[in-house]
């Protein structure tokens, strides 16, 4: 059973007298444990996927099924309980609490859920370490650096355990050096089975996965599969150079 299942999905917006279509029929799979990443220019309908895929709203027709659950007409409060048991996100602006310590940030989600105070930090610990942020649990944002502050981020979006980490332009507000470090931490987190979908519209990040989604117009432009080559140069440096394998991917419903 797929993780992730859109069929048909329409999602049409009134303007005044003009109705917008933002998605026209799109239908997706995404499997356990799969990288995606999901590009699009602006107004292709790539913020209203995210959207969608999110929980953070429903479709104007059309089925999403999440980890076996229609989530196409649920109501708001119960869209959050989807989200916070299913989804964790990561974003540009990292959207930490900037009164709040690195630890108490990762235990946050956890409130909601109604975990004890007890296991929360239990779990917020292990999160920041898994990070590499152990010596920089007791640090409020103000006093971590950009990366820092997104492998928070990180820790906060993995600590319930989500079956998706969904990210949007998570690279958007770092250096190019410490953005190819958070990617670097995304790399590992496929390598563990984490299933991930990034949201961007760089190409080099969207490279680091291994599926690229691209929007356009509201529909699915193309599915590809990326695979990783090593280069002459890569071979002497024993790293990959990430390209795009020109076969449709298994998962492509035109085949």
């Amino acid at each position: 059973m797929s993780l992730i299942r859109l069929q048909n999905i329409w999602r049409s917006y009134q303007m005044a007298a003009e109705t917008v279509h933002a998605l026209r029929g799109v239908s997706l799979e995404i499997q356990r444990g799969e990288y995606v990443a999901i590009m699009g220019p602006s107004g292709s309908g790539k913020s209203t996927m995210m959207n969608l895929l999110g929980c953070l709203d429903t479709p104007t027709s059309g089925t999403y099924e999440l980890n076996g659950t229609d989530v196409s007409h649920m109501d708001d409060n119960e869209l959050a309980e989807i989200r916070n048991r299913e989804i964790g996100f990561v974003f540009q602006t990292f959207n930490l609490l900037a009164r709040a310590t690195a630890l108490r940030n990762v235990e946050l989600p956890m409130v909601y859920a109604g975990v004890t105070p007890e296991e929360r930090r239990e779990k917020a610990v292990a999160a920041l370490t898994s990070v590499g942020l152990a010596d920089r649990m007791d640090h409020q944002p103000n006093e971590l650096s950009g990366g820092q502050r997104q492998r928070v981020a990180v820790a906060r979006a993995l600590v319930n355990s989500p079956s998706i980490l969904l990210a949007d332009e998570p690279t958007g507000n770092l250096d190019s050096k410490t953005g190819v470090e958070i990617l670097g931490l995304f790399d590992q987190l496929a390598s563990k089975g984490n299933t991930i979908i990034v949201v961007t519209h760089e190409e080099k990040v969207a490279l680091h996965s291994r599926r690229i989604v691209r929007i356009l117009d509201g529909n699915i432009a193309s599915d590809e599969t990326v695979r990783k080559v090593e280069s002459r140069e890569s071979r002497v440096e024993g790293k990959t150079e990430p390209t795009l394998d020109p076969r449709p991917s298994a998962l492509d419903p035109s085949r």
